[in-house]
């Protein structure tokens, strides 16, 4: 019998460069080489397809092109806009309020600043994974300048309110910014709709390229910059831009919001989710909705979620315990925790992530090999 293709469900993680970012990429890479700081003609050509990408990524999210700054990814947006806005603000006050099931990129810039005298809040979520426009009102005080909230959970899929907390922070005159990094495929982001004052986006979770990313920043939030050096991106991110990398991030923006595709990849995953819920002792982590479209997270009582991983690698199947960016962690997720699992079920738990090119047969496929994997691991046990 042939051995099937390796099977790729961890789109959550990364996703693979679509072939038509990498189209609009390769001019920067081979032709257009100049630094866009440099007057001469090679500059200025530069610094022309910075403000083409710069000018479509504010025309996608319904924002100016003087309030997107681009990045190196999700981490260092999130990091500019939480130490940026709570040092800014510092002489109002020094309590921020996040969530205990944010990604690491906003907790550790949270842990940061406690060490240094700021008071951090974190909401913690229902057993569903959701937090509460009320929770956030609750916890609201005078010295309170900033909230961060994700959009969606990047291990639960599970989405927030984000639209009804902004309407309770503007009314207490706290700015709001939202982690959308593991939702931008599933929204047209429109910074207005969502009343965000600050958003977070990664190239590399959209089918662009890594080492980029973007921050919204609403006009008239002050920001302290984090980077210090020349006066790139409107003096609030110093460092040469990548042109292509840039460019890359603005097409895969333009191509990342597909309503037929999160249909589609809907009805897969409620199939992929059906499939394993019907395996004894499966459990799903986060409830099924709001839920984001491509996203699984389940545990299997009394087998490892490294176990798990392992023995679905070995079949040719990719998916994920957590987080990517904890993957050398050995502790339980800290997601699952929040949502108020115990330790040993929250090491239980597997993430399965479908993208673009995932079929029906290959969700069949998974559910059949998870249950002989499953079925096996208890045997033995």
């Amino acid at each position: 019998m042939d051995k099937l293709p390796p099977l790729y469900l961890d789109y959550a993680a990364t996703t693979p460069l679509d072939e038509r970012v990498l189209a609009a990429m390769r001019p920067y890479q081979e032709n257009v080489f100049g630094n866009p700081s440099s007057q001469h003609s090679f500059g200025r050509a530069a610094r022309a397809a910075v403000d083409a990408a710069r000018d479509m990524v504010a025309d996608l999210l319904g924002a100016r092109s003087s309030e997107i700054i681009f990045t190196s990814g999700g981490t260092e947006a999130n990091n500019l806009a939480i130490k940026g806005v709570a040092h800014a603000a510092v002489v109002r006050g020094n309590h921020l309020i996040t969530t205990a099931f944010e990604h690491h990129a906003v907790l550790a810039p949270c842990k940061t600043l406690a060490r240094t005298g700021f008071l951090i809040t974190y909401l913690q979520p229902d057993t569903n994974g959701s937090i509460s426009a009320a929770q956030v009102a609750n916890h609201i005080t005078p010295a309170t300048t900033l909230v961060s909230v994700m959009l969606a959970n990047n291990e639960i899929g599970t989405i927030q309110p984000v639209h009804e907390i902004a309407e309770i922070c503007h009314a207490h005159g706290v700015h709001l910014h939202t982690d959308a990094v593991q939702a931008a495929g599933e929204f047209a982001l429109n910074v207005d709709e969502f009343g965000v004052d600050l958003l977070s986006l990664s190239g590399h979770k959209i089918y662009g390229p890594k080492g980029v990313g973007v921050l919204y920043i609403r006009s008239g939030v002050r920001l302290q910059p984090q980077m210090d050096g020349g006066g790139q991106e409107l003096e609030r991110r110093a460092g040469t831009e990548s042109v292509a990398a840039i460019v890359g991030f603005a097409e895969a923006l333009r191509l990342a919001h597909d309503p037929s595709e999160i249909i589609r990849q809907r009805i897969l995953r409620d199939l992929l989710i059906d499939g394993l819920l019907a395996l004894p002792g499966t459990m799903l982590n986060g409830g099924r909705a709001p839920r984001l479209s491509n996203n699984v997270n389940v545990s299997f009582a009394g087998i490892p979620g490294e176990t798990m991983l392992l023995a679905l690698d070995l079949s040719g199947i990719a998916i994920s315990t957590g987080a990517a960016c904890s993957a050398g962690a050995v502790e339980a997720s800290h997601v699952l925790l929040a949502l108020g699992r115990s330790p040993a079920v929250a090491a239980e738990a597997i993430r399965l992530s479908l993208g673009r090119a995932t079929t029906e047969s290959d969700i069949i496929r998974t559910i059949k090999t998870v249950k002989q994997i499953a079925g096996r691991l208890r045997k033995t046990a």
